[in-house]
């Protein structure tokens, strides 16, 4: 064979592949999008539940249910807060929510639209009772810009909350050891 066919062998071969590997790419993201209607309820500021299954808003991260925010030299329920405004957006009639990914904890991952086609994402981080997680920062920058919800005073963002209850949770489990080890207990 000469030089020249082998390298048009190897050419089409490389084309081949790289052919096949993109089909493949596509059918690995090409996932069924999972559409759910109903009375949903709001577990916290950005995860829903209707009946046995869990829900979590993408792009979205809610104060945890018992954060509490600061507003005016005072403390103020945010989480809860967050779960009342999260619970009357999707009261309306025709709420739909639809994803095709889950995360760890096996929630379905949802962009959900009211029955008049508002996304209830976007319109938790527009009245400040969520931060933007990925993808909605124009939302977020309303909402800094109108001191709406969270944005009216002071804050410790979700994931920094859930990272310091899961550090106090592995040094309580450790003294707690300790302690047993040691007899203070």
């Amino acid at each position: 064979m000469t030089r020249d066919l082998r390298l048009i062998r190897d050419g089409v071969t490389a084309f081949a592949l790289l052919v096949l590997l993109a089909l493949i790419a596509v059918k690995i993201n090409d996932g069924e999008t999972i559409k759910r209607a109903g009375a949903f309820h709001a577990a916290d500021g950005d995860s829903l539940t209707l009946g046995g299954e869990r829900f979590r808003l993408e792009g979205i991260d809610a104060p945890e249910l018992n954060q509490s925010c600061e507003r005016a030299g005072k403390a103020w329920a945010c989480g809860r807060v967050a779960r009342e405004a999260l619970q009357e957006m999707v009261l309306a009639s025709g709420t739909l929510c639809q994803g095709d990914r889950h995360d760890r904890y096996d929630r379905l991952l949802v962009v959900c639209r009211s029955g008049t086609g508002g996304d209830i994402n976007a319109g938790m981080v527009r009245r400040g009772m969520a931060v933007s997680y990925g993808g909605y920062g124009e939302e977020e920058i309303e909402a800094r810009a109108a001191k709406a919800g969270l944005w009216a005073g002071t804050f410790e963002r979700p994931r920094d909350v859930r990272d310091h209850a899961r550090q106090e949770t592995i040094y309580g489990d450790a003294l707690r050891f300790i302690g047993r080890i040691v007899g203070w207990e």
